[in-house]
């Protein structure tokens, strides 16, 4: 007897509800394997310190109620209805950030909204879940921390932490350029976080000055994760009017109707458009290693490169390929041996110009994370204590919900409201997407272990 067909779209149903299964059990497990662990734990204290039976019992009690209390949590459902949502810091093609109170606690939060059926629309689906994936699993002082994850008919939501401090290009339309000892800082702590990534197997892809969150002591996190790319993940589709025009051999040399200006001039229409870019749907490809045009593929060197040219930003006052378009831009990043200029009117030390070069490089020749930190800009820094030194620049914040160091959006009179429809087609498309992040255990001590109060 022949097996039955599944069409595609069957297939596709049964490969996301084993994800989603896959994933709910994982988590269940590690839930009670941490579980066991404590009241081993537990149990081994109470014993080396040969408490009587009494208190034992309490202390027993005590630790089932707070894993009740945990499971309560569990299985908590986050919705819209459970924020009060503020000002708009931010505003894109699939939908906008804004900074949001949670009612219950009052913890401040940034909750990054996404239109479902513009995900869908532009095919934006596997991009949306890496972010979510990539945010899930770290968990390190280096990316911004993901909270919760959940979603309604309409929207889907990322709850983030809250950085005051703004961004690294809010700090570049503010200072113009930096002095080598403020880009020093910036750039070592965005490569330590950019290497925090990697060690999760992962590649930003998307790395520019919009994208380095700075915390309210001015240290630096990394945000965006829409392009993010697992090392195994399959090739995605990279500007295909670029790859088209490659095609039809009519690339040009990579020359700029800009090239003609002044360093000052170049700076003005450069500060002028990239907000604008960053938050349009074309966005912005100054960035962008060569590699990650070309047909024969990329891996976490492309990242080392846009570190290389957020650098040169930073000491200059505009992106080494900056250009009219963004097809222009392109095809001076492809040419980039003969694109990459330092204006003469703008002077930079010898270890900063060498170093640059040796990440605007081709890729096997370009500097690897270990030999970023020991490159002679880097003397005598402490890689391993930046956020324990003070931030170049201290932010200026004055609360929890201060948002003077993000640009300021208009409210379009239609703020986001939970839907309660019937379910629809497209939420076939993110099952598994919900997550809230476990809180932390308390390590268990020895005060801990005091007889508890009667009362």
């Amino acid at each position: 007897m022949s097996q039955p067909t599944i069409s595609p779209a069957a297939q596709a149903m049964i490969d996301k509800m084993d994800q989603f299964v896959t994933q709910h059990i994982d988590n269940k497990f590690d839930f009670l394997e941490d579980l066991n662990k404590r009241r081993e734990n537990l149990e081994t204290k109470m014993k080396d310190m040969n408490l009587p039976e009494d208190v034992r019992a309490k202390m027993t009690k005590q630790l089932e109620t707070e894993e009740a209390e945990d499971a309560k949590k569990r299985r908590f459902k986050v919705t819209l209805k459970d924020f009060e949502c503020l000002a708009i810091i931010g505003r894109g093609a699939f939908g906008e950030v804004r900074v949001c109170r949670r009612i219950e606690t009052g913890e401040v939060f940034a909750m990054k909204i996404m239109k479902k059926t513009e995900m869908l629309r532009k095919n934006q689906v596997a991009h949306i879940r890496a972010e979510r994936d990539v945010l899930a699993l770290a968990d390190n002082p280096w990316v911004v921390k993901l909270h919760y994850s959940f979603q309604d008919n309409a929207n889907l939501y990322l709850v983030m932490e809250y950085l005051q401090g703004g961004d690294l290009m809010t700090i570049l339309m503010k200072e113009d350029v930096l002095t080598d000892a403020q880009s020093r800082f910036y750039i070592a702590e965005t490569a330590v976080a950019i290497n925090s990534v990697h060690q999760l197997n992962y590649i930003h892809r998307d790395l520019k000055p919009d994208n380095v969150l700075l915390d309210r002591k001015g240290h630096v996190k990394l945000s965006d994760f829409g392009l993010c790319k697992a090392f195994d993940a399959p090739e995605l589709p990279y500007l295909a009017q670029f790859k088209k025009e490659e095609e039809q051999k009519v690339l040009v040399a990579g020359l700029s109707k800009l090239d003609g200006l002044s360093s000052m001039k170049k700076k003005d229409t450069w500060k002028s458009r990239s907000r604008k870019l960053a938050f349009s749907t074309v966005g912005t490809p100054d960035y962008i290693a060569p590699e990650v045009f070309a047909r024969t593929g990329y891996d976490e060197m492309c990242d080392w490169w846009s570190l290389g040219v957020i650098m040169y930003e930073c000491l200059i006052g505009y992106p080494p390929f900056y250009a009219e378009d963004p097809m222009s831009t392109c095809r001076k990043i492809v040419n980039w041996p003969k694109t990459l200029v330092f204006p003469e009117e703008i002077s930079i030390s010898a270890a900063a110009k060498d170093l640059i070069t040796k990440l605007i490089q081709h890729p096997k020749s370009r500097l690897k994370y270990n030999e970023i930190k020991a490159h002679p800009f880097f003397k005598g820094m402490n890689f391993d204590k930046l956020r324990q030194s003070k931030a170049a620049i201290v932010p200026v914040v004055t609360s929890d919900t201060d948002t003077q160091n993000f640009d300021k959006f208009e409210e379009t009179g239609d703020k986001p409201e939970a839907t309660t429809n019937e379910k629809s087609p497209q939420d076939q498309s993110f099952i598994g997407y919900t997550f809230i992040r476990p809180e932390e255990k308390k390590i268990m001590t020895n005060d801990m272990f005091n007889a508890p109060d009667d009362s």
